[in-house]
């Protein structure tokens, strides 16, 4: 499985809008077949505001779907299947509360986001409960991945968590490659 973008449809009219966010059939006609058993929330008040990149390690590893409830984030997964054609590889899109994008992140790849609005909300649905045994992360500004995080020239806000995460050369991972490499977001229709 590799990441996908997924764009809901909206339900318009006078009185506003209606949107399904989850639907299992046309998840898994996309391919995407799994248990959803938590859904997390954040606010982040400040614009570039940077959240990761974590994941969680085996046996806990989570897929991810992201969704942006308020504002924008710039959201990026990052390959980090050592056996993978494109380990170290990410891909990033623009989620925004407007419009309704989602990002399908499966285990194996490390995820973060960039608020690019003050109080933006975040909602992802994941795989697997939280387990802090197996917390993991790699630094937000690893050289070798390179992510072109959209920061205008100013400094990131992090926690100190965020702060102190290792590069990905030093990150503790062991996620399999299950043959499917990392490629580049298609627009649905």
């Amino acid at each position: 499985m590799t990441v996908q973008l997924i764009i809901p449809r909206f339900f318009a009219d006078a009185r506003g809008w209606f949107v399904e966010t989850w639907t299992r059939q046309r998840y898994a006609d996309l391919g995407i077949v799994t248990d959803f058993c938590q859904d997390n929330h954040s606010l982040s008040r400040q614009a570039g505001t940077i959240r990761g990149l974590h994941y969680q390690s085996i046996p806990y590893a989570q897929a991810k779907l992201v969704r942006c409830l308020r504002g924008r984030i710039f959201d990026v997964a990052v390959d980090i299947r050592r056996d993978s054609p494109t380990f170290g590889a990410w891909i990033g899109a623009e989620l925004t509360a407007e419009k309704g994008e989602q990002l399908f992140i499966p285990s194996g790849y490390a995820h973060g986001f960039l608020t690019l609005e003050d109080d933006t909300e975040v909602a992802y649905k994941v795989d697997a409960y939280y387990a802090p045994e197996a917390d993991g992360g790699i630094a937000w500004d690893d050289s070798t991945i390179g992510i072109d995080w959209p920061l205008q020239g100013r400094a990131p806000l992090l926690s100190e968590k965020d702060r102190k995460l290792p590069m990905l050369k030093e990150a503790d991972i062991d996620f399999p490659y299950d043959g499917n490499p990392l490629q580049p977001l298609k627009v649905p229709k």
